[in-house]
């Protein structure tokens, strides 16, 4: 049965490899609990999947999309991007065209060193003392 399953999927999913992904991540997600929208048949979850992308009760692009963010470790969130009228306001891009602005404090920036500052830091580490203890 399943056979004829996947040969009535190929006309949803044209790339086998991409339907076993698919297949295989909807009969986890059975497994898992999720409720099926076709009649089990006494079918096994692989082919309730195959036979739920056939039926077309599922949406092939809904599915991908659930796989790739199950796959996801991190989640990217876009940040918002400064509004220009606020950088001319705050002298931005005045400070980038070269002009200079007295009443703007000066900008600190941490956690920045130059190539030579960092190897003098290195070379001024001690190693630590060996003890007995180890």
């Amino acid at each position: 049965m399943a056979r004829v399953t996947v040969e009535d999927c190929i006309d949803k999913v044209e790339n086998r490899f991409e339907l076993v992904l698919l297949a295989s991540h909807r009969a986890r997600l059975i497994s898992q609990g999720a409720s099926i929208t076709i009649d089990r048949d006494n079918d096994k979850n692989p082919v309730v999947a195959l036979r739920e992308i056939a039926d077309e009760t599922l949406s092939p692009d809904d599915l991908k999309e659930d796989l790739i963010h199950s796959l996801q470790k991190h989640v990217e969130v876009d940040e918002p991007e400064p509004d220009p009228a606020s950088l001319i306001a705050a002298g931005g891009v005045a400070a980038a065209e070269g002009e200079e602005q007295d009443d703007q404090p000066e900008t600190i920036t941490f956690d920045q060193m130059s190539e030579e500052e960092l190897l003098a830091g290195i070379e001024g580490l001690v190693p630590p003392e060996k003890s007995d203890d180890y």
